[in-house]
């Protein structure tokens, strides 16, 4: 995690890591260097196990590649096989959350470019025949300005009860800034 974040200049309280209830996760080893790193931790509600829509999706979707295993013959096939299935996965595969955009576009900014590009396509087709676009010139869908697995949400007011964490042993533990 120290490289990861040192490696991709994550600034204090700008990534959160969304895991499960497991030992290792709630440990307090791991939450205390989380706590150094300034990395928020959220974690699944206590006895559910899909409650993490966003990996539920990845599971499915790695399950179903035709070039799924299901079973690995040791820990360097399974190592093999993920780092060439998550090497797809970020940079070839077009996400419906993403608006068709693959991970890897949304994360460098190269989908503003990708885009301009797909409108000009579309502005062509609209041109050629405009009575088959039946709701007008049709317009490229661009990403979500942020995705959440636990956003904090306001109270009316503007107030935000807990800012770092939704665990409350993590509170109750001092997890909190």
């Amino acid at each position: 995690m120290a490289e990861a974040t040192a490696r991709y200049l994550i600034t204090p309280d700008q990534l959160t890591i969304h895991q499960d209830r497991g030992s290792p996760m709630i440990a307090h080893g791991y939450l205390d260097h989380m706590k150094e790193l300034d990395v928020t931790c959220s974690h699944s509600r206590p006895r559910v196990s899909n409650d993490n829509a966003f990996s539920e999706s990845q599971f499915k979707t790695q399950k179903y590649q035709p070039d799924y295993p299901g079973r690995f013959e040791n820990v360097g096939h399974a190592r093999a096989w993920c780092e060439a299935y998550f090497d797809w996965y970020n940079d070839k595969h077009h996400h419906s959350g993403l608006a068709g955009f693959t991970p890897e576009q949304v994360f460098t900014e190269r989908y503003r470019v990708v885009a301009i590009d797909k409108q000009k396509a579309l502005d062509e087709r609209y041109a050629l025949n405009p009575e088959r676009f039946v709701k007008g010139r049709p317009m490229v869908a661009m990403p979500p300005l942020s995705v959440a697995i636990n956003p904090i949400v306001p109270n009316e007011d503007g107030s935000i009860i807990d800012d770092r964490v939704n665990f409350p042993t993590l509170r109750a533990a001092g997890y909190t800034k």
